[in-house]
């Protein structure tokens, strides 16, 4: 076992011609890194809406929530990947599916979508979990307070929901 690591490897020119292997190392990691924040944003603002909608009293808002928590979860990451980047774009109308696959980022921007969706839908299983382990005099707190139930949610459900939720909603991220 006697192996040495070559580290000046990564100052050598890579072979696209674009500058050194660790500055491609580098906008790899900023490519990540932006496509992660950006779904994780996603994921966190659409996930809460969708978890928050699939407890409410309305059944056909939690029918909708659950199908589209149904869809995202059970189709797996790599086939939806695939279906946003080359079929969706196919059957969108003409000048929109054109626009789509002409963007000068798309993969970028498929990946964002992609990730967003998978993850919104996990997240917001985490949120109606979370919702659904409150106590009910909670909600019945807020509304003999005057509140409205979009105020109660906002103001009285929610900040307590999502502290019980950051513990697992951290492996998601």
């Amino acid at each position: 076992m006697n192996y040495n690591w070559n580290w000046g490897i990564f100052w050598q020119a890579a072979p696209g011609g674009q500058g050194t292997y660790a500055q491609a190392l580098l906008s790899g990691l900023m490519f990540t890194l932006a496509v992660g924040l950006l779904a994780w944003i996603m994921a966190l603002i659409l996930g809460s809406i969708v978890g928050t909608v699939r407890t409410t009293p309305s059944k056909w808002a939690v029918r909708i929530g659950n199908g589209y928590v149904e869809l995202f979860r059970n189709i797996p990451l790599l086939v939806q990947m695939y279906m946003w980047y080359f079929v969706i774009p196919e059957f969108l109308p003409g000048p929109i599916g054109s626009y789509i696959k002409s963007m000068p980022n798309e993969p970028f921007v498929t990946a964002v979508i992609c990730l967003g969706f998978f993850t919104s839908a996990r997240v917001a299983e985490q949120v109606r979990a979370g919702i659904n382990s409150l106590p009910r005099g909670q909600s019945m707190a807020g509304t003999a307070m005057g509140l409205t139930p979009t105020q109660t949610y906002m103001k009285v459900i929610l900040p307590q929901a999502f502290r019980i939720i950051i513990p697992p909603m951290t492996s998601e991220f």
